[in-house]
């Protein structure tokens, strides 16, 4: 008996461009018709997204010049996705039942072509971790800064989607101090006793630059900064000799309210750069193609031998999607922020 395909789907969609900060009024949540598969496609029935930060510039007055394309009012939101295959082509090698990933998020069920979705084979012990952004955290340890034992390592935004992991990465590869930044005492005390930061520079409490020297007194090698701004100039001013400065992310400029997603500017000494030999490069997975299969494989092995987490939170439920959107924009939870349909 072959059992009857769903007719609607339902999904997040852009209902206006905001001036400032996304808030769940410019998001709307729509049943709309489910087209039959085409050729090439596949039909999945989502079981979780990611609530990802580049959302907020994608929907913003500066979304240009970017590798993923603008939203528009109407458009649906995006995002990657894991889920079960319902329909699939007879000539795909993916078959109904099995997991994907894949990056139409933000809807119930999506029609996606069978080359845009990867399987899930099962390297990693739960389909949701491969919804982390560890992969930019590994890459930038790993291509760009090149974390060597007994390194310093500073993870700016320590406690978001990738800073979570950022820190426990840099210490499986050697690292000897581990220090991380953020907003809040509580995600301060977890970095600490959860995630084994061996300091952690809380943002807000007195000049960053001071506090940040109290906890590196010896200076910093590498950075792996997700915030730019001024931690990034503090971290410039406290670098060794040949420190290397690896940026994956720009929060100050993303998620501040005066400004529309596309733009951190900050000033930076570069006569320390110069001084210091200091090298700044900024991370793209996709100059560096080989970095995802390298990084599942090394994070399903870290994840079964109990030496790595994944720290997320999970929100249930496609109508809370917009409410998780905005919470992960304030910082309110700790890790990636993952929807649970």
């Amino acid at each position: 008996m072959t059992t009857a395909l769903p007719r609607t789907t339902r999904e997040v969609r852009l209902a206006a461009v905001p001036e400032g900060l996304p808030a769940p009024e410019h998001l709307t949540v729509v049943t709309t018709r489910l087209p039959e598969p085409g050729p090439g496609q596949l039909l999945v029935r989502n079981r979780h997204f990611l609530v990802f930060p580049g959302l907020r510039t994608l929907i913003g007055a500066d979304a240009e010049d970017l590798p993923l394309p603008a939203l528009h009012p109407g458009d649906p939101l995006f995002g990657p996705a894991v889920g079960e295959v319902l329909a699939a082509p007879a000539d795909s090698a993916l078959r109904p039942g099995d997991r994907v990933l894949h990056m139409l998020g933000w809807r119930e069920y999506a029609l996606v072509a069978a080359a845009d979705c990867t399987a899930l084979d099962g390297t990693l012990p739960d389909p949701v971790a491969h919804l982390s952004p560890g992969s930019a955290a590994y890459g930038a340890l790993t291509r760009l800064a090149e974390v060597r034992a007994g390194d310093t390592v500073l993870v700016t935004g320590a406690a978001g989607a990738v800073g979570s992991l950022a820190g426990q990465i840099a210490r499986l590869l050697g690292a000897g101090r581990v220090i991380g930044s953020t907003g809040s005492p509580e995600k301060a005390e977890r970095l600490l006793s959860e995630l084994g930061y061996d300091a952690v520079v809380l943002r807000g409490s007195g000049s960053f630059a001071d506090e940040l020297a109290h906890a590196a007194p010896e200076g910093i090698d590498v950075l792996v900064d997700t915030v730019a701004g001024e931690q990034l100039a503090a971290a410039l001013g406290a670098a060794r000799q040949g420190a290397r400065f690896a940026l994956v992310g720009a929060l100050s400029g993303q998620m501040a309210p005066g400004r529309s997603g596309g733009s951190a500017p900050v000033t930076i000494d570069a006569f320390r750069l110069l001084l210091k030999g200091v090298s700044v490069r900024g991370y793209s997975g996709a100059d560096h193609p080989d970095v995802a299969a390298e990084w599942t494989a090394r994070f399903g092995d870290w994840l079964r031998a109990g030496q790595i987490s994944y720290p997320h939170t999970r929100i249930a439920g496609l109508d809370h999607a917009p409410r998780a959107l905005r919470e992960m924009i304030e910082g309110r939870h700790f890790g990636a922020v993952v929807v649970e349909l």
